[in-house]
């Protein structure tokens, strides 16, 4: 796995585990073997903004709950469990459409970035925000 996939994994196992009973309830997140198989869709490849959504499939994997299909989770998780601003919301709902989502969960900051975005692309996709990544796994979850 390249570095930057690593520091992403790495980050959203440690903020598993801080938040471990607020995320999974009485699960112990110590006790499972994690594989997750991380896809890069951002222009460079890089992958280094993938925690959140790392978080989120660690996550889906305790509770035994998938997540929503067609969904594209943006956010770059730190070990203190706050998600990055987002310089580029609009072209990152624009590679969202292009690579086929229904859906982006975006974190709240990235909201008035959005005034820009075309009336044409906000029609194509469904624009979801989170506050947190508790709040984003809530949206992410299906019911």
């Amino acid at each position: 796995m390249p570095p930057p996939f690593r520091e992403s994994a790495r980050y959203a196992e440690q903020n598993l585990y801080a938040k471990a009973k607020e995320l999974v309830g009485d699960r112990d997140p110590r006790a499972h073997e994690f594989s997750v198989q991380l896809r890069a869709l951002d222009r460079d490849r890089s992958g280094a903004s993938l925690g959140l959504p790392t978080l989120l499939a660690f996550c889906s994997g305790l509770l035994e709950k998938s997540l929503k299909g067609g969904l594209i989770v943006v956010g770059a998780l730190n070990l203190g469990g706050s998600v990055a601003l987002l310089p580029n919301a609009v072209g990152v709902v624009e590679v969202a459409v292009e690579k086929g989502a229904q859906t982006i969960l975006l974190p709240i900051s990235a909201r008035k970035q959005l005034f820009e975005l075309s009336d044409d692309m906000a029609t194509r996709i469904n624009i979801q925000f989170y506050s947190g990544p508790t709040d984003a796994l809530l949206k992410a979850l299906l019911e």
